[in-house]
């Protein structure tokens, strides 16, 4: 039986500059950062001599979700071949915001990409997709 949501996973090039982003930006916050190097990690992903840093973030007050962004050291992470939103394995996180404008131009501010403007798709529900400075996927929701 499944008895809750645990955590959304994204990788990133830099964990210090993502680290930054979604704290300064986003307005996260830390709730610990890992490293961890061969035995059991490398049995979990599957890689000789793994080694990866990672960080988890949460929002404040709230003991919920977390977004665990994680740095692979070891093997390096390659670029991802498309930017297209419709691809199978393609995923996003998304955020409840009750300014949808001020976020959006921050994460743009910041070097996250953008894919559409906010833009009302039913009366009091704002919606609009960005990618991370790594290209993550991000919705924001303005709903009122």
């Amino acid at each position: 039986m499944i008895t809750r949501m645990n955590h959304t996973g994204f990788i990133v090039a830099d964990l210090d500059k993502s680290v930054e982003f979604y704290l300064n930006v986003m307005g996260l916050k830390m709730v610990r950062e890992v490293e961890r190097n061969g035995g059991p990690i490398s049995q979990v992903l599957d890689y000789l001599d793994t080694h990866i840093k990672a960080a988890l973030l949460g929002l404040e007050g709230e003991e919920g979700h977390i977004l665990e962004i994680i740095q692979y050291i070891n093997p390096p992470s390659a670029d991802r071949p498309t930017e297209e939103r419709a691809v199978l394995g393609a995923s996003h996180l998304a955020f409840n915001v009750t300014d949808i404008q001020e976020i959006f131009s921050r994460m743009l501010e910041a070097g996250a990409k953008e894919l559409n403007p906010p833009v009302e798709v039913a009366p009091g529900r704002i919606v609009c997709y960005l990618q991370d400075p790594d290209g993550n996927w991000i919705e924001l929701l303005d709903i009122s």
